[in-house]
């Protein structure tokens, strides 16, 4: 049994290991080498291309079957990139997110980028233990870099990593054992995921029909001449948004707090919780406020927060929540305080708005300059929502909160097992990689 007869080794990252394994520096191990990427102007280079190519973000796969892109033969010979083979290990040395330190395993021969780093073993390494390994140790390998997380890791950091190295035979047979057993984990987490994406799609679906028909199915339709709206109960009103709006005022940055009497708590786009609609606590910004800055601007309970500046690709600009809180705050320059008319419930429109949102109808007032979105204000405030009584705004808003909880305690209870799958996941390959663990194998 592999696990028997552990002791204390120079291994930095897992000092108990089998007193029969090995320690050496991944560079004796494998030859290590990094892409590059051909000239983007060059149109011929990414035309009609033959060669596959991988940029970073391929390493979001565990196994890599398929290229990024396909480069021509022309930009192979009169480039930097280089052909990594299949049974590779690529580690990112750099890239969004996540993304640097992570290990995938090339299952196809395949060219790379600069800010990956192939790793090619050598006999006495097999390249699925190795990726374990490595993916045991992620946040080790993130630190190579430093503490700045905008620091790359170089080729020289990846060689220095110090491998266990077990008999061949035992590697593979601990990758074999982990091949099975993940993939029985991976497959739990899936099924979950797709779980909270239907659960997500139904909650999405619940508040749009709120909010377009209301809760009495037997109420008679109108036509309301929107798209987006299609047929409406016929005692609701067909409203431009600007309606439902009494003012709407961009927030204020301020200067660095200093601990006195003009520090408020400023909202930012990154405190709201999109789930909800409503905003977290995960971290409090303070900044501190002239008296001018503060008039107008102070949050009251039942502001709407919209999002005027940001997003992305898949968070695009355009988000509001719902501030459902007494504590004094404002909010930050990149949202607006949205003051709501007299007659028009909070939480009715937090999720009409949400609704637009999910919809896409946000989308048509985005504008794009110098690679941030912008909302325009006055073109999203133009598009048309369906106004129901404020009575039954608020009976809506009830009804929707209470089937939405329902919902939400679904989609934790997924999200939590899915949490716990990946811990076991991860402690499953550690003690795997590290000889703790029976694989049916001796030394």
């Amino acid at each position: 049994m592999i696990q028997e007869g552990a002791t204390r080794t120079r291994l930095e990252w897992a000092p108990d290991i089998p007193t029969a394994w090995d320690v050496v520096n991944l560079k004796m191990l494998a030859r290590i080498f990094a892409g590059g990427t051909p000239d983007r102007k060059n149109v011929d280079y990414w035309s009609d291309g033959t060669v596959p190519w991988l940029n970073s973000g391929s390493v979001n796969d565990w196994a890599i079957s398929a290229p990024s892109e396909l480069i021509s033969q022309g930009a192979l010979h009169n480039g930097a990139t280089r052909w990594a083979p299949k049974g590779s290990v690529l580690v990112a040395l750099a890239g969004q997110g996540k993304t640097k330190g992570m290990a995938a395993r090339l299952e196809i021969d395949s060219t790379l980028n600069q800010s990956l780093a192939a790793i090619v073993p050598g006999p006495s390494i097999d390249y699925r233990f190795l990726q374990y390994w490595l993916t045991s140790n992620y946040g080790n390998i993130r630190g190579l870099a430093g503490g700045d997380l905008r620091d790359g890791l170089n080729l020289q950091h990846i060689g220095s990593i110090q491998v266990p190295r077990p008999p061949v035979e035992v590697q593979r047979a601990i990758a074999d054992y982990l091949d099975r057993e993940t993939a029985q984990i991976d497959a739990f987490i899936a099924k979950n995921e797709e779980l909270i994406t239907l659960l997500t799609e139904r909650r999405a679906a619940v508040i749009a029909h709120a909010v377009t028909r209301g809760i009495d199915a037997k109420a008679p339709l109108k036509k309301s001449d929107v798209e987006w709206l299609g047929d409406v109960p016929s005692h609701w009103s067909v409203q431009r948004l600007a309606s439902t709006v009494a003012r709407a005022r961009n927030g204020v940055w301020g200067a660095d707090p200093e601990g006195g009497g003009e520090d408020l708590r400023c909202v930012r786009v990154a405190d709201f919780d999109r789930p909800t609609q409503r905003i977290h606590d995960a971290a409090h910004t303070l900044r501190k406020l002239t008296p001018s800055e503060r008039a107008g601007r102070v949050l009251r309970n039942g502001d709407l927060l919209l999002e005027k500046s940001g997003g992305g690709e898949k968070s695009p600009v355009g988000f509001v929540v719902l501030y459902d809180r007494d504590e004094p705050a404002v909010c930050s320059n990149f949202v607006a305080r949205v003051e709501l008319r007299a007659g028009m419930d909070p939480k009715f429109w937090t999720y009409v708005h949400g609704a637009m949102y999910r919809l896409r109808i946000t989308e048509k007032s985005l504008k794009q300059s110098t690679g941030i979105q912008n909302l325009d204000q006055s073109a999203y405030f133009n598009e048309y929502v369906a106004v129901p009584p404020y009575r039954e705004q608020c009976v809506i808003a009830e009804q929707v909160e209470r089937r939405t909880a329902e919902i939400d305690a679904a989609v934790a209870t997924a999200r939590l097992s899915v949490e716990l799958a990946r811990e076991r996941r991860a402690a499953l390959i550690s003690a795997a990689v590290t000889g703790k663990i029976d694989v049916g194998v001796t030394t």
